[in-house]
């Protein structure tokens, strides 16, 4: 039998403790499992996710995600916390905001972060069920204490709004004309006639639709002003983690659609992550756009979310995917994921362009110089931790190679000039999760790529981050991987650096 709330709410008094979590947190650090990452931020054990609360206060970056101090499950949601001033060095991982009250019981899920009065403060989704399981959502606001906890406040904004399930989260703010308003992850429960999807009759008599509404702040309070109109009406059956963004004198719209059917070429993942370009209207709410485009197009990317606010666009996304824990090898040892390193955005024709920020350049160590020449293969140590920056001009070369490779494993990648088709394998890896990704890449005379490899993440930039893939990687023995390059003929030229990278610094 279920337990009753009252009983549920006392178990949470004992279930949460921040000085044992961080306690636990400091003691673990620095990392020691080999899968451990070196230059990306995670939890020393537990589960996080989506990155959450970004903001900069008083000159430093906060980074808040999703996690579960408890366990390796997705349960027990609740907020870790870390701050930098120049994405190198980082405070230690603490419990910032945890289940405490009727509202958040079930989870602390997403929400945004923003600068008030000189203190950070959030803003996010309450999740609570009853004994039926029948959720409510509620969302609230906090404030960042010295201590590191987020000091909950009263005020709520209850319920989804008629014609919309309870899969209603991730409020997220953006400004317009010095007003305030913000954008929210909903799911529409849809005119049939207007979607193709197929209607479960035990589920609903209406086929369920993501999509993004708009609430605006008035001098009496919060007024849902509707949602966002696209041409994407029947686009999956939920969208997450809603980020609207300015550029000059166009705006970018990030969304996660989850449920969007596979193609070869595009839609791969489980869930996305992508974005619409072009202006819009806060007015009518109507967004006038090109195509929804993906954010990177690894097999781990998702809930990306974009510092509020600031000069530059710099992107914190989650290097998971729902569901999918049964692929993260690390698992075994007590903890999972890791999140993107920060990745700047720029928009150039329409397209976003990604590459980690400039900062981490500053983690650049010793380098080799590479600068070959009519070559058929080359083999590069990539040490404990690399960056690589190199550009291969073809000749005569049509499928150029680049491959990670492990002691007796690899993850393949190559790209194919006739049909310019951009192929990643990891079925070559013996653990975790593998499968194959292929996608659209231009590249006429020569491939330009930037990869950077960690203990068990890699992130590739190509095209000078024209298109992004980021992904998990666990080798099942220890030792350092080597990038082999090769094609079907020898290559014109090879030419860049390979730099070995320190670690972020946890204080």
């Amino acid at each position: 039998m279920a337990k009753k709330t009252g009983e549920r709410l006392e178990d949470l008094k004992t279930k949460f403790s921040k000085k044992a979590v961080d306690d636990r947190a400091r003691a673990e650090m620095p990392f020691t499992h080999r899968w451990h990452n070196r230059f990306h931020v995670e939890a020393p054990f537990g589960l996080i996710s989506d990155p959450n609360g970004l903001a900069n206060c008083n000159g430093e970056y906060h980074i808040f995600c999703q996690w579960n101090p408890l366990g390796i499950n997705h349960k027990n949601k609740s907020w870790m916390h870390t701050k930098t001033r120049d994405f190198i060095n980082y405070s230690v991982p603490e419990l910032s905001l945890w289940p405490t009250d009727i509202h958040d019981k079930d989870g602390c899920h997403s929400g945004c972060g923003f600068v008030e009065d000189g203190k950070l403060r959030v803003f996010y989704t309450c999740n609570s069920r009853d004994e039926d399981y029948i959720r409510t959502v509620a969302q609230r606001f906090g404030t960042l204490q010295e201590d590191g906890s987020v000091l909950k406040e009263e005020f709520q904004l209850f319920g989804n709004p008629e014609g919309y399930t309870a899969h209603f989260r991730d409020p997220n703010f953006f400004y317009r004309n010095g007003i305030r308003y913000f954008a929210m992850a909903a799911q529409r429960m849809s005119d049939p006639a207007k979607s193709s999807r197929k209607i479960d009759p035990a589920k609903s008599s209406y086929p369920l639709n993501g999509a993004i509404l708009v609430y605006k702040e008035t001098d009496d309070g919060w007024k849902l002003l509707g949602e966002i109109k696209t041409d994407y009406y029947d686009f999956g059956y939920m969208w997450e983690c809603p980020n609207l963004l300015k550029f000059e004198d166009q705006d970018v719209l990030i969304i996660c659609p989850q449920g969007v059917p596979h193609e070869e070429l595009r839609y791969q993942n489980h869930c996305l992550a992508g974005y619409l370009v072009g202006h819009f209207s806060v007015d009518n709410l109507e967004m006038m756009h090109g195509n929804f485009q993906e954010l990177d197009r690894g097999f781990d990317f998702y809930s990306p979310q974009v510092f509020a606010n600031e000069a530059r666009h710099i992107m914190v996304g989650w290097m998971g995917m729902p569901d999918l824990v049964n692929e993260i090898a690390s698992a075994e040892y007590g903890w999972l994921y890791t999140l993107t390193m920060p990745r700047e955005l720029t928009l150039k024709h329409g397209h976003l362009y990604t590459q980690p920020v400039k900062e981490i350049e500053a983690l650049r160590q010793d380098y080799q110089a590479i600068d070959t020449s009519a070559t058929e293969k080359i083999s590069i140590n990539l040490g404990d931790g690399s960056e690589s920056d190199i550009t291969i001009k073809f000749g005569a070369a049509r499928k150029v190679c680049f491959d990670i490779v492990y002691d007796g494993e690899k993850v393949a990648m190559s790209y194919d000039r006739d049909n310019q088709i951009m192929f990643i394998d990891r079925t070559g890896m013996k653990l975790g999760g593998q499968g194959t990704r292929k996608f659209k890449l231009f590249a006429n005379q020569e491939l330009q790529f930037r990869m950077f490899v960690d203990h068990s993440a890699v992130e590739l930039f190509l095209q000078n981050g024209e298109e992004a893939a980021g992904f998990l990687v666990y080798p099942e023995k220890e030792g350092t991987p080597k990038l082999e390059i090769y094609a079907d003929t020898p290559i014109e030229n090879i030419c860049g650096k390979v730099w070995q990278l320190g670690q972020f610094n946890y204080e």
